[in-house]
């Protein structure tokens, strides 16, 4: 089992997942003990910013900052733009400026001393345009603030998922100069990692959550080195040329515009022989041989599919979308989602309706709710967008997306469905959407070590003209091209790891639910209480939309790889989660199993908030991989012994 703090892959130097092996260390990361606070080497992107991102971020304070700011640092003016506007859209408005820092390489003549920098100031609306570049170069935007307002910046990087990957920042730091690498230390801001209050958030609060929207320690990190040169240190040549030609590292950038092509064609479902070895190299060629869209609306294109570098900026950018081609109203999330997402519909427009079972129940209170609103409102859509995860996150429910598609319809609306968990080769969501997204960093990956996300629109959607016209106009690609490459090598073989992922999760369900009382288990030491699996959570509602085999020999989609269980009492579910012979730590649709305690890890300051919806504060979350199926078998089995011997004993 890999030590706290540690890569999830081990040895990892862009790793998705960090190791939290036991209940304590989870609440641990949370509270910011400084065990666990110390012994991090990464996290999840969005939530512990990357070492190599904490050192490139340092070494631009100390070269434009002043009075002891602090910064964020974005690929693109209009990202860095819309960060400020977060920051300064507040009851006590945020003074924020702005710096543009192109970083070109030394033996490059527009080099100068050191890269080439224009800045905006707050108000000024002017900016000095920096001498056209070579590629060679990198265009790095600024966000500069008072260190005080680095959890209200912190806010706008976790949610919105835009801030530069750990790669380009890999990038910029060796493109610098090697005597403007090393930086100072600085001081700490305090608090670093406040227990939070136990309260839901509300939209545009200053909300303090420990390490996710807290700073990271300051102090240690200029002087130490990246993760990357730890890896580097760890591994001999031969390990080290092993990841290179596993992860695809040798890849030219060159190839970065294929590779793109490459990934919006498999999202697209336009690939005839993408899982032909033989082809494989010609996915995003000009060449390569298309066909009609699997993804149950023919007329799908590649050039329908718009990617991201997070699942989550895929999520905030459809909102955006809805926002810019609809008019103004409140939109509805349905279904306890993922927590960014509804974060997002709060802090951003008009703000949201809430309706966490997505349950049927709750469609007979949305369609009251758009009576009465259009009653009201003659003439307007009684809301901007509905958006829903299908099943969802972490209780596994699945909408009943034809009743919401005919409301969508009768009342105007948009549906934004984020398909992650499904993902597209079990379920057939785009039918019943305007909208898809997906984490592309999940499944679609698997390897845990590059983030994606993807947006789809669906081209028979009414709303489909509006939509396409403005993204035309307004989408800016700022996919960093390795990222690209690795995405692109990690799905080549996405289909064949979900169909073993999800005959392996069936088979762990199955044999869990056996020994709940959800299944009808009765035996005194009965640990758990239910088994969260589309299966049989919403089971009408999922099989509406799941895959069915086709006439060609298209594979009949599955159920997914993602489970929760919930146990009879705190102590089995820490014995239970303890006594795991897998990897533990945040993140999901890895192609090695990985749990975690979600509520403890997604909902820490909001416990009671969470559990009024029906997510307990004691649910493991597991996302089964592609072990040996026995396997995974018996380390469950021998995990749930644990968790039954806690029921016997008492303890708790």
């Amino acid at each position: 089992m890999a030590p706290v703090g540690s890569a999830v892959p081990p040895f990892t130097a862009h790793a998705i997942s960090v190791s939290l092996p036991t209940w304590r260390d989870t609440v641990g990361y949370e509270e910011g003990e400084k065990r666990v606070v110390d012994a991090m080497e990464t996290g999840y992107p969005r939530f512990f910013i990357h070492l190599s991102i904490q050192k490139l971020a340092r070494i631009c304070e100390q070269k434009f900052g002043v009075n002891g700011e602090r910064c964020m640092l974005f690929s693109t003016q209009k990202i860095a733009e819309q960060c400020r506007s977060f920051m300064t859209d507040r009851p006590s408005p945020v003074a924020v400026r702005l710096v543009q820092f192109v970083i070109c390489p030394e033996d490059n003549p527009q080099n100068g001393v050191n890269g080439t920098i224009s800045t905006e100031e707050q108000g000024c609306g002017c900016s000095n345009s920096p001498t056209p570049i070579k590629l060679s170069c990198v265009d790095l935007h600024i966000v500069l603030f008072p260190a005080e307002a680095f959890p209200i910046a912190k806010q706008f990087w976790q949610h919105a998922g835009m801030g530069i990957s750990s790669r380009l920042a890999e990038r910029c730091l060796a493109l610098l100069p090697e005597d403007s690498r090393s930086t100072s230390p600085t001081p700490p801001t305090p608090p670093l990692f406040s227990k939070p209050a136990n309260r839901h958030y509300s939209k545009k609060s200053v909300h303090t959550k420990s390490p996710s929207l807290s700073s990271p320690p300051r102090s240690p990190v200029p002087s130490s080195p990246s993760f990357s040169s730890k890896l580097d240190e760890s591994l001999s040549t031969d390990q080290s040329t092993y990841l290179e030609e596993r992860y695809g590292r040798n890849l030219p950038l060159t190839a970065a515009a294929s590779a793109k092509r490459a990934l919006r064609r498999r999202i697209a479902g336009t690939l005839v022989h993408d899982d032909d070895p033989q082809k494989q190299k010609s996915a995003g060629a000009t060449d390569a041989e298309l066909g009609p869209s699997s993804r149950g609306v023919k007329d799908v294109t590649e050039d329908d599919v718009y990617l991201y570098p997070t699942g989550m900026s895929a999520i905030w950018a459809s909102h955006q979308l809805a926002m810019a081609v609809r008019p103004s109203a409140k939109s509805v999330c349905f279904g306890f989602p993922y927590t960014d997402t509804l974060k997002i519909l709060e802090k951003w427009g008009p703000g949201c309706h809430f309706l966490g079972h997505g349950l049927d129940s709750d469609i007979d209170t949305l369609s009251d709710l758009l009576a009465t609103t259009s009653q009201a409102h003659p003439g307007s859509p009684p809301i901007l967008a509905l958006f829903t995860e299908f099943p969802s996150n972490p209780l596994l429910r699945s909408a009943n997306m034809p009743r919401l598609r005919a409301l969508a319809d009768k009342y105007n609306f948009l549906i934004v469905v984020d398909e992650t968990i499904g993902n597209f080769i079990n379920v057939e969501v785009l039918p019943f959407a305007d909208v898809v997204v997906s984490s592309l960093t999940k499944v679609f990956s698997g390897d845990s070590n590059v983030m994606g996300g993807s947006l789809i629109l669906n081209p028979k959607s009414s709303h489909y003209p509006a939509l396409k016209s403005h993204l035309s106009s307004n989408y800016d690609d700022f996919y960093f091209e390795e990222d690209a490459i690795y995405m692109e090598r990690n799905s080549r073989d996405f289909k064949r790891r979900i169909a073993v992922i999800d005959e392996n999760a069936q088979a762990v369900c199955a044999f869990l639910r056996s020994r709940s009382i959800a299944g009808g288990a009765t035996s005194p030491s009965t640990a758990i209480k239910e088994v969260y699996y589309p299966k049989y959570s919403t089971p009408e509602n999922y099989e509406q939309c799941r895959v069915r085999a086709s006439a060609e020999g298209g594979q009949e989609g599955g159920y997914g790889g993602l489970f929760s269980l919930t146990f009879l009492s705190h102590a089995a579910s820490t014995a239970f989660f303890d006594a795991l012979p897998f990897h533990k730590g945040p993140s999901l649709g890895t192609s090695f199993t990985l749990a975690c305690p979600y509520t403890v890890l997604a909902h820490y300051g909001e416990l009671e908030w969470a559990k009024s919806w029906g997510v307990e504060e004691g649910l493991v979350r597991i996302s089964v991989g592609c072990e040996n199926r026995d396997v995974l078998v018996r380390g469950f089995e021998s995990s749930l012994e644990k968790a039954e011997e806690a029921i016997v004993s008492g303890s708790g």
